[in-house]
């Protein structure tokens, strides 16, 4: 499986990458935290780390460490408007339940 960004979700990473003028792509990962017991990681990847999966949809790559691939694979990152909030949306399979505040998921 793969890792896949719709294309809202991309256009808003290359505009990121180009202000910030240098990086590779976009690093994500999971976390333990919070009451369902994990939480996404997303940030730029300026270098790979031993063992990270590279994928590349759309323009961007997508880089995950080996410990959150397992968790992680199959997910679509979208990037959404909602009323005056913007952001970033995790679409995994893998996720079986959610927090009510919606910070943390557990698989």
């Amino acid at each position: 499986m793969a890792i896949t960004l719709t294309e809202s979700a991309a256009d808003r990473v290359k505009t990121f990458l180009a202000k910030r003028g240098k990086g590779l792509g976009l690093r994500l990962g999971v976390r333990t935290t919070g009451c369902s017991g994990m939480a996404y990681v997303i940030e730029f990847a300026d270098e790979l780390d031993e063992g990270d999966t590279v994928f590349e949809d759309k323009g961007v790559k997508v880089i995950v460490n080996p410990k959150s691939l397992v968790y992680l694979e199959g997910t679509e990152l979208d990037f959404a408007r909602e009323g005056l909030n913007e952001g970033f949306k995790f679409n995994n399979p893998n996720e079986k339940d959610r927090c009510g505040c919606g910070e943390s998921f557990n698989v």
